[in-house]
């Protein structure tokens, strides 16, 4: 299966081991946040509406070490969600040789951008995320506690 680059493993990213750093894997989790946005009726279009969304929460596991240069994919999907809440799960792999390096559980929350509050998601875009809900169930974060 071939996967569109997302990134390549810049040389800041690498540390004294040789491989990609923990902090960058959230960079690069975010890096396709930002693609994901888009196809969720998010991004541009939302703050445009004066809403956003706010990480809330985070987990990563780390499963495959990659190394400078080497080319980063991301898969996403939707796991989870609720009036004010969207959890989903990316998986980043080697774009070339296909194993999977990493993955994250990201919980966000709709905010109203002027009131600086949690808000209920509109309608539309809840319906998004009920076509776009694919995913299994989460492996460590909830979307309550």
């Amino acid at each position: 299966m071939t996967r569109p680059v997302l990134a390549r493993v810049r040389p800041e990213w690498v540390d004294h081991y040789g491989h990609m750093n923990l902090a960058p894997y959230v960079a690069v989790f975010d890096m396709a946040t930002d693609v994901l946005w888009p196809t969720l009726g998010l991004g541009p279009a939302f703050r445009a509406r004066n809403l956003g969304t706010f990480a809330a929460e985070n987990w990563v596991s780390y499963r495959r070490e990659v190394r400078l240069d080497d080319p980063l994919a991301a898969e996403s999907e939707v796991l989870q969600h609720d009036g004010k809440r969207l959890l989903i799960r990316h998986r980043l792999f080697h774009a070339e040789e296909g194993f999977e390096s990493a993955r994250c559980e990201l919980l966000f929350l709709c905010v109203d951008l002027l009131a600086r509050k949690v808000c209920l998601w509109p309608e539309d875009v809840r319906a998004a995320f009920a076509a776009a809900a694919s995913g299994p169930p989460p492996e460590r974060l909830a979307l309550r506690r």
